[in-house]
C-alpha cells in the first residue's frame, strides 16, 4: 500500500505534490501500521516555520509516541483541525482523511529530492 504519486522519507513521511503549492503532508500506511491504535496528534499552527529533518509535532499511539518529521523546509498553510476530534483516521486513511499539514515550500524543488515510491518500497521491505 505505497501510491505511485506520492514522494515519501526516511522517517514514514509521505508528500503529495510537486512543490509549486502547499504540499499535504501526513504519514504512511506503514507508520501508523507500525504505530498501532492512535490517539492524539500534537501539530504545528499554520504560520509556523519549519526546516527539514525537524519535529513539527507528535503522534500518540496505545504502543508509543512518535515524533512527526518536516519533509520540507516552509511555512505551515494548513493542519488537519479534524483529528483533534477524531485521530484515528490517520489508522483508516492514512492518505486521504488522516493527512497532517500542509506545507509552503521555501525551495519548490525539494519535493524532487524525496524518495519516490520505489525506493521507499525498498526501504520498508528492508
Amino acid at each position: 500500500m505505497i501510491p505511485e504519486d506520492l514522494r515519501y522519507t526516511a522517517e514514514h513521511e509521505w508528500v503529495a505534490g510537486d512543490g509549486t503549492g502547499a504540499v499535504r503532508v501526513g504519514i504512511t500506511h506503514f507508520a501508523q501500521d507500525a504505530l498501532g491504535d492512535i490517539v492524539y496528534v500534537q501539530l504545528p499552527d499554520p504560520g509556523s516555520v519549519v526546516a527539514a529533518g525537524d519535529s513539527l509535532g507528535e503522534i500518540e499511539s496505545t504502543k508509543s509516541v512518535s515524533e512527526i518529521y518536516a519533509p520540507v523546509s516552509g511555512t505551515v498553510a494548513a493542519r488537519n483541525e479534524a483529528l483533534g476530534d477524531t485521530p484515528e483516521v490517520i489508522n483508516t486513511d492514512p492518505y486521504g482523511a488522516g493527512w497532517l499539514v500542509e506545507i509552503t515550500p521555501d525551495d519548490p524543488t525539494a519535493v524532487d529530492g524525496l524518495l519516490t515510491a520505489g525506493a521507499y518500497r525498498e526501504l520498508a521491505e528492508s
